[in-house]
């Protein structure tokens, strides 16, 4: 079950790492505010699943 390891945003910030793109600096503006791709909540690298 995904959400028993983490958020979905967790997850996009792990496809994010492994194809070489840093999800903190991949933003986009929208209605004059910085979005990013994983969410305005706080994500993570998950590195256990990358073992």
């Amino acid at each position: 079950m995904l959400l028993a390891c983490g958020a979905i945003r967790d997850l996009n910030a792990t496809i994010l790492h492994q194809l070489g793109l840093d999800h903190n600096r991949f933003t986009y503006p929208y209605r004059g505010l910085d979005q990013k791709l994983t969410g305005v909540e706080p994500a993570k690298v998950m590195g256990k699943i990358l073992i």
